[in-house]
C-alpha cells in the first residue's frame, strides 16, 4: 500500500487565510489521502490543535505537525523539532540545520524556485537536507521542474505538498511514500528517502511530468 500525505498545508492560523483546521483534515479524508500535514508558518506550536484533531480522526486520516520555518536564506520545512524554543528565525540555515538535527528533526527546503521567499540556488550548496520539496502546489510547473532537477543533483528525494490556504487546494501534491508510515516513525522514514512527490494537477492542466 503506497501512503499518501500532502506534506504542506496551512490554516488561519498561519495568519494569510481564514482556512478552519477541521475542513482541511475533512477535505483531505473525502480525497482518500493517507495523511496531512499542518506547516503554519514560523511557528510550531500555532498547529497546537492538530493534537485534538488528530484523536479525534485517527481512524480516518493521520495528521502530523511541522512548521514552514523563514531561515535567512528562504522557507524550509521542518519536522521532528519543536521550532519555537530554538529562537532561530531568520537565522542563517545552516545554523538551522545543526541544532535541528541535533534534536532529532529533519529540514526540507519549501518550493526553493519560486522566488521571494525561496532559497533559490543556494540548495545547492548547502549540506544536511533530508529532501527537497519538488512538487508544490503553488508553484508553477516550470519552478517545481527546477527543484526536482536539483534533487536530482544532489542525489536527494522529493516531497509533495499543496502548500494548500484553503480546504479545496489540500492533495494538490502530495508525497507518496512506499514504506509504512506511522506518526512515531515519520520522521525517520523521511530520512530514508524511500518516497516521491506527486503533482496531481498535472491530469487537468496537461502537464506531462
Amino acid at each position: 500500500m503506497k501512503f499518501k500525505i500532502d506534506m504542506h498545508v496551512h490554516s488561519k492560523f498561519s495568519g494569510d487565510n481564514y482556512s478552519e483546521p477541521e475542513e482541511i483534515v475533512l477535505h483531505a479524508v473525502s480525497l482518500g489521502l493517507q495523511g496531512i500535514a499542518f506547516t503554519e508558518h514560523y511557528s510550531y506550536e500555532a498547529s497546537e490543535y492538530a493534537e485534538a484533531l488528530r484523536d479525534k480522526y485517527k481512524d480516518k486520516i493521520m495528521i502530523f505537525r511541522g512548521v514552514e520555518y523563514s531561515s535567512a536564506e528562504g522557507h524550509c520545512l521542518i519536522f521532528g523539532s519543536n521550532t519555537d524554543r530554538l529562537s532561530l528565525t531568520l537565522a542563517p540555515v545552516e545554523d538551522i540545520i545543526r541544532v535541528v538535527s541535533e534534536c532529532g528533526g529533519v529540514i526540507i527546503p519549501s518550493h526553493p524556485f519560486r522566488g521571494g521567499s525561496s532559497m533559490g540556488d543556494r540548495i545547492e550548496r548547502i549540506k544536511g537536507f533530508s529532501a527537497i520539496e519538488g512538487y508544490n502546489g503553488y508553484t508553477h510547473y516550470d519552478q517545481n521542474m527546477k527543484a526536482v532537477d536539483a534533487a536530482k543533483r544532489l542525489k536527494l528525494p522529493c516531497t509533495g505538498g499543496s502548500d494548500a490556504h484553503d480546504p479545496k487546494e489540500v492533495g494538490a501534491c502530495y508525497t507518496e511514500f512506499s514504506d509504512g508510515v506511522t506518526h512515531e516513525n515519520f520522521v525517520e522514514t523521511l530520512r530514508a528517502g524511500n518516497y516521491q512527490g506527486v503533482d496531481a494537477r498535472k491530469v487537468s492542466k496537461g502537464w506531462e511530468l
